[in-house]
């Protein structure tokens, strides 16, 4: 690859094929998608059954949400553990604890339990979710080395989540018609825990032993100006998709199509991959640090057009377009992990940034679910649209924030103006 465009951290095609094809990543890379799968198939799958037997959007939002804010403090806890020991132990111990919760909760939605006990099993759901995310994308660091070969490796994996979020909520909506509404959310979790399984238990994945103490900051990979910069741009991007993931299903709801609220979120993952493919090749802007606003405030005016339509087919179109600046955003937050995290922190920085996205998602889906019940579905698209533009100009203020703490293998030029 030419110098200019390894400053502008491009890939080829070609990239893509030596990071899948290196040696030890089939298991590893065959379980993750396993285990990946589910995640987004689990959360709407749990909001779409909470609502069919509460009757309440505002409910579905709150259960939905505390799973979310478990997520976020999962993430964070067991990323700085597969840090420190490997991703072994932890991934096994929360599959097991995960497996226990959803059972649970599966168990109190179908008894009719009170909403608070709901939002504690789900909060619980989230803690123990295993983090195969973490760990996978912190493995291509213990496969491949500094380069466009890795950096491919990052987008495969923020593209392949893309995917997942197609096939997760239209896999949902379908199930949810099923004789048990609950069958999505239980099918997502057995796949969830045999592929952390899977993954843990691999011969590269046990290979990964304990990290050298190290005398690390209380806040890890957070201690970083620039980790703080990423984890709001991040945490802006969860609140936007947090109030489409309610509003979505309400308009559908609405019109009297529920059925059809998965295949819509789903609409806007189609554009975002095939998008996001196109803009791993050719990034803009070069510099991380105004790449992430500009993305950032893009996504939110594009999120406040949804507002406008009158039709569910409408909607679907508005929804592909706003979609393309999805799989962009978090190819842009996997590449500033690599500038911006201090050394020996890979899978933690990952946890504080899937941290604020999941922060993002729960505050979201919070304030949507109220707005929805009380002031409609335009609202509610308007609102994500104005967080989204809002918090784009915090990150833009900050911008000169993300640039390398440690020796990297990245150009100056695409940290620095």
């Amino acid at each position: 690859m030419s110098h200019s465009a390894h400053s502008e951290g491009r890939t080829t095609l070609a990239d893509y094929r030596s990071a899948l094809t290196a040696p030890g990543s089939r298991g590893p890379v065959i379980a993750s998608v396993l285990a990946r799968l589910p995640i987004a198939m689990i959360g709407i799958s749990a909001l779409l059954y909470v609502q069919r037997e509460t009757g309440s959007f505002a409910a579905a939002g709150l259960v939905s949400a505390s799973s979310l804010a478990g997520v976020s403090v999962g993430a964070v806890v067991q990323g700085r553990l597969i840090d420190r020991f490997g991703p072994t132990r932890p991934l096994l111990v929360t599959a097991v604890l995960f497996a226990l919760s959803m059972a649970s909760l599966a168990v109190a939605i179908e008894a009719h339990a009170a909403t608070f006990a709901l939002v504690a099993l789900a909060a619980a759901t989230g803690l123990s979710e295993p983090m195969v995310g973490s760990a996978s994308r912190a493995l291509w660091t213990k496969l491949l080395p500094e380069g466009s070969a890795r950096n491919a490796a990052f987008s495969y994996e923020a593209i392949s989540m893309e995917v997942f979020f197609i096939l997760g909520p239209g896999i949902a909506g379908l199930l949810i018609t099923a004789p048990w509404p609950g069958t999505g959310m239980v099918a997502g979790a057995l796949a969830m825990v045999t592929g952390a399984v899977l993954f843990a238990l691999s011969p590269t994945v046990r290979a990964w032993g304990p990290a050298p103490k190290t005398n690390a900051p209380l806040l890890g990979a957070l201690a970083s100006p620039g980790m703080r910069t990423l984890a709001l741009a991040a945490l802006g991007f969860g609140v936007v998709i947090g109030f489409v993931e309610v509003a979505v299903p309400a308009a559908a709801t609405e019109s009297g199509h529920a059925s059809l609220s998965g295949l819509l979120l789903s609409a806007w993952s189609l554009s975002s991959v095939a998008f996001g493919v196109a803009y791993s090749l050719h990034p803009w802007p070069r510099r991380l640090g105004l790449r992430l606003p500009v993305l950032l405030g893009g996504f939110g005016a594009l999120v406040a057009l949804l507002a406008l339509p009158s039709t569910l087919w409408a909607l679907a179109l508005l929804m592909l377009l706003a979609g393309a600046m999805i799989t962009p955003q978090s190819t842009t937050h996997s590449a500033a992990i690599e500038v911006v995290a201090p050394r020996g922190t890979a899978a933690e920085a990952f946890g504080w940034v899937l941290t604020a996205v999941t922060l993002g998602l729960a505050a979201g889906q919070s304030v949507s679910g109220y707005l929805v019940e009380h002031s409609g579905t335009a609202a509610a698209f308007l609102a994500a649209g104005v967080a989204g533009v809002v918090l784009a100009g915090v990150v833009w203020l900050l911008r000169d924030t993300v640039r390398a703490t440690a020796p990297t293998a990245l150009d100056p030029d695409l940290v620095a103006a």
